[in-house]
């Protein structure tokens, strides 16, 4: 079963993620040497890996992975990696190494098949954060989609639901694997995909196999954890 965290806000929700995924980040740097991150876009994963930025973490002994990318020019506002590099990177130096963008300039097809290629050589993550939709979709694997059935640790993604309909995500398969896997979303526009979840509805973030929670009280009803 998931464990759920409840917070009163969206600030308090993106402290509590930071704070949890800074300690177990560094667990799986103490037990492997090496811990291989797998991060999402939005607003409030945005703020969590700013304030990550600001954490004293063994950085050369991370690696960072986009959950999805959409197939926009490299340097794009709207790219999932261009935020990231804002945020997270804002006090490191050469991160290149430790950082892999998704190749989604090239296409769907090219982008997914350079990205397999990239996260089969690791063979697995270690822990995968999140976003949920409205809809319940997660990285870009939309209800419905094709996608969710390529079992490729990466895959092409067409006709996405919001713009642009071309993307490339991390693979259903490659998520549910992972070692640990944690879902950061907020705002009352998420309450009725939760409620779904509740009730047993098989959405594409249900399918990952989510070990933890972090909402806020807009999102869900239940009680806060702090």
């Amino acid at each position: 079963m998931a464990e759920f965290k409840v917070y009163k806000n969206s600030e308090a929700v993106a402290q509590a993620a930071t704070d949890y995924l800074s300690r177990q980040i560094k667990s799986c740097v103490e037990k492997k040497g090496i811990c291989h991150v797998v991060l999402p876009g939005g607003s409030t994963p945005a703020r969590c890996l700013a304030l990550l930025s600001e954490k004293k973490l063994p950085w050369n002994n991370i690696h960072w992975y986009p959950g999805d990318e959409r197939c926009y020019p490299i340097g794009h506002a709207e790219r999932n990696d261009t935020m990231i590099k804002a945020k997270l990177f804002t006090r490191q130096e050469n991160m290149s190494e430790h950082f892999h963008p998704v190749p989604a300039e090239l296409g769907p097809e090219q982008g997914a098949e350079n990205y397999a290629e990239l996260l089969d050589a690791v063979g697995s993550m270690d822990i995968v954060v999140l976003g949920m939709g409205e809809d319940g979709h997660t990285a870009s694997l939309f209800p419905g989609n094709i996608a969710l059935e390529d079992s490729r640790s990466a895959v092409p993604v067409y006709d996405a639901p919001k713009a642009p309909d071309e993307r490339v995500s991390v693979g259903l398969t490659m998520l549910k694997d992972a070692g640990e896997c944690i879902v950061i979303t907020t705002g009352k526009n998420k309450h009725d995909a939760l409620a779904k979840l509740e009730e047993g509805a098989s959405l594409p973030v249900a399918q990952v196999g989510v070990d933890v929670w972090f909402v806020d009280r807009a999102a869900c009803s239940v009680s806060d954890s702090d």
